[in-house]
């Protein structure tokens, strides 16, 4: 899959000094990083809520290599926090268990988010579970099912293109709060992921025409596809419960602002922090488009 020949590609060492160390690398980096500092990361979001665009802001980092890491990790989630509040954005945040501790520590990682949780609550916003790679989604269920029972103010993001997610889904519905349905953006195996992009299409209109029908959740649909689009927008004509569109900071724009002026309600994931790499490549690799942005900034076009 072109997903799989991408990643492969970035994470040559020359590829990451292309992208780290050229005007045309650090071009495509601005556009989907909001920028490597909180402070900058604030400024984006106000702009985009004075656009009508709530926002989840994510501090970049993943599979920490120690403890302090990981506490160190959710301290900046908690500064991140307290700055929703006091600027009183219409903003939650998105956090990755492994930059938690997941996998190193998973009872420290729990802690963690438990308490990310809380601090929520007093914030009065929510708080988005990413999911990781597939060796991480048992877990991340199973501590993202025991938070949310204890605080009932958090949401986790499923992938379309893992086959057990309709099964996750089972487990998920229940406890509420919201969930974000995007395609994934990892390489897996065969046996466990859908290889093709119409097995992946057909995978995320159904279990987003099952979101859409459950009243317990909020489905939060994360696609900039606009066939995906347009099958979720006919599932939503006679939801009466709320529901939102997501999408990537710095990708579609303009149908970000469409879909406001439709009257949609529309969350912008704005990434910020000094461990971008892997986040861009991700984005490179999912979708043509954005790979095309960057040889077009590489040829200066």
């Amino acid at each position: 899959m072109i997903r799989s020949a991408v990643l492969a590609v970035t994470e040559r060492s020359v590829t990451k000094k292309l992208i780290a160390r050229t005007p045309a690398g650090r071009s495509v980096v601005k556009r989907f990083v909001a920028g490597e500092t909180l402070g900058e990361a604030i400024e984006v979001a106000r702009e985009l809520n004075t656009q009508g665009l709530r926002v989840s802001l994510d501090h970049l980092g993943e599979h920490v290599a120690a403890i302090d890491e990981a506490t160190a990790a959710k301290d900046s989630y908690l500064q991140c926090l307290e700055k929703i509040a006091e600027d009183g954005l219409d903003a939650n945040i998105s956090v990755k268990l492994t930059q938690l501790g997941m996998g190193l520590d998973d009872d420290a990682a729990a802690r963690h988010l438990d308490e990310i949780a809380s601090a929520a609550l007093v914030s009065g916003t929510t708080v988005t579970v990413d999911m990781e790679e597939s060796e991480y989604t048992q877990t991340t269920v199973d501590m993202y099912a025991d938070v949310q029972e204890a605080h009932g103010n958090l949401g986790i993001a499923v992938q379309a293109y893992l086959m057990r997610t309709a099964g996750d889904l089972d487990r998920l519905v229940p406890l509420g709060g919201h969930i974000r349905l995007c395609k994934g953006a990892y390489a897996e195996p065969v046996d466990i992921a859908y290889q093709s992009g119409g097995d992946v299409d057909a995978s995320f209109d159904r279990l987003g025409i099952l979101l859409m029908a459950s009243p317990k959740v909020i489905p939060a649909i994360a696609t900039h596809d606009d066939a995906r689009l347009e099958k979720i927008l006919a599932a939503a004509e006679h939801r009466a419960d709320p529901w939102e569109f997501q999408m990537l900071y710095g990708v579609r724009r303009d149908r970000q602002a469409e879909l406001v002026a439709m009257g949609h309600q529309l969350r912008v994931y704005v990434p910020y922090g000094e461990a971008w790499y892997p986040y861009l490549t991700r984005r490179m690799a999912e979708r043509p488009a954005n790979l095309l942005f960057f040889m077009r900034a590489l040829v200066g076009g």
